[in-house]
């Protein structure tokens, strides 16, 4: 079978020296099995996708950059009767972070949210009040990735930037949280899963004085397994919320008081942890996949 591995034309500037090219060392697995397999950047209006057996997301991380055209990409797949994995009909969806909101009024704890639809008014005084957290206020756009246009404000850094924040709320929508200290301690975990079946864990940690996790600021990965209650219902999200997916990760953090609030359903490009998962991981995937196209 001729397989798409789906990345972008801008992958360079996302990519983090001493981080392993996931997308290779998959490739390289997939072959092993079998598979034919060819890197295609989203935006390449060359590409012929109906010639795939099937296309696979894995880095088209520039997606969150150009929205629109991203949503017309995925179109015209559908329209050319392109199988995508993940499917479109999930993905579209997972591309704009409001999901959360529906999972929220579906019984899911999320993390306390305010949102903060494009052209509202920007109190960051009232945010700061209605989340109940008087130190620190983090807003961030619904469409984004890798912290892009992310802010961690104390109430003073906060009234100083009302203007910056005004002009951003003014042209896209946008989510208010409070600043969680625990992520600087206890990280947040990710738990991946393939075909629908867990695969590995991994605890993220920011360096010292940041509050982002990503590997690209300098966040530390950590292999490491949360509690069974955790797991239970990461698996129970994605049971309900990614039927028919090839891959899915689940990010959250401890909310202090023995709970867990998920912070992200990743359904579209994440990166995956496979190396620090080990040679099982790869295989996991394979199989996941090879399911999916049998």
């Amino acid at each position: 079978m001729h397989i798409a591995l789906v990345t972008c034309d801008a992958l360079a500037q996302y990519q983090s020296t001493g981080v392993t090219d996931e997308d290779h060392q998959l490739a390289a697995h997939l072959r092993a099995r079998g598979l034919d397999v060819t890197f295609a950047s989203w935006s390449d209006a060359a590409v012929r996708w109906e010639g795939f057996d099937a296309a696979v997301l894995k880095s088209p991380w520039d997606y969150f950059d150009r929205p629109a055209e991203f949503h017309r990409w995925l179109d015209e797949l559908d329209r050319r009767g392109v199988r995508l994995l993940n499917p479109t009909s999930i993905v579209r969806p997972n591309a704009d972070k409001s999901y959360l909101r529906d999972m929220e009024a579906a019984g899911v704890p999320i993390v306390p949210t305010r949102w903060l639809p494009r052209g509202s008014r920007v109190d960051t005084a009232a945010l700061l009040a209605e989340l109940g957290q008087p130190d620190k206020l983090v807003l961030k756009p619904t469409v984004s990735g890798g912290a892009k246009d992310t802010f961690a404000l104390t109430p003073a850094e906060a009234a100083a930037a009302t203007a910056q924040l005004q002009a951003l709320v003014d042209a896209s929508d946008f989510m208010a949280q409070p600043f969680l200290p625990q992520i600087q301690t206890a990280g947040e975990w990710s738990l991946v899963f393939f075909g629908g079946q867990l695969s590995h864990c991994l605890r993220k940690t920011p360096k010292s004085g940041d509050f982002r996790v990503q590997h690209m600021f300098g966040g530390g990965i950590h292999a490491e397994t949360p509690p069974a209650d955790i797991q239970a219902l990461a698996a129970d999200i994605v049971q309900r919320f990614a039927p028919g997916c090839l891959y899915a990760r689940v990010d959250g953090v401890e909310n202090g008081t023995g709970g867990f609030w998920l912070m992200e359903l990743e359904l579209i490009e994440p990166f995956l942890y496979l190396d620090s998962a080990g040679p099982a991981a790869y295989a996991r995937y394979a199989d996941a996949l090879l399911a999916l196209l049998s």
